[in-house]
């Protein structure tokens, strides 16, 4: 893993325990060079995303336990693709996002500003 640091360059808050998320499942979206991915966003999930997802061949839902991924519902917090939150947000579908639990590495592809405008924890 590397250096965990937020989009606010503070050190990174837990996204969620239960379900345990984070590439490393450690509830944290940490990341490194094994997560290709990047799964550096966390966000509260929504229905329309998890529909938005699985019509674009990502089912969230079904559980795959050899993967250690409990399937997700609506109000879980979870640790997104950076480019998968960024491709939701410009259809209009992007959950919202916890800033202090978004890893600084999601400003490699996401504008600060559209993470700001999805922010649970600056209301």
């Amino acid at each position: 893993m590397d250096d965990a640091s937020n989009v606010f360059g503070e050190p990174l808050a837990p996204c969620c325990l239960d379900p345990l998320t984070g590439f490393y499942r450690t509830g944290s979206c940490a990341t490194g060079p094994e997560d290709r991915g990047a799964h550096v966003v966390c966000a509260r999930i929504t229905r329309e995303f998890l529909d938005y997802s699985a019509a674009h061949g990502n089912d969230l839902v079904t559980a795959v336990p050899e993967a250690a991924f409990p399937g997700l519902k609506p109000g879980d917090q979870w640790c997104l693709c950076a480019a998968r939150w960024a491709e939701a947000y410009a259809a209009g579908v992007a959950p919202p996002v916890i800033l202090a639990a978004t890893h600084r590495r999601a400003l490699d592809v996401v504008p600060f500003d559209a993470l700001k405008r999805h922010a649970l924890d600056l209301v």
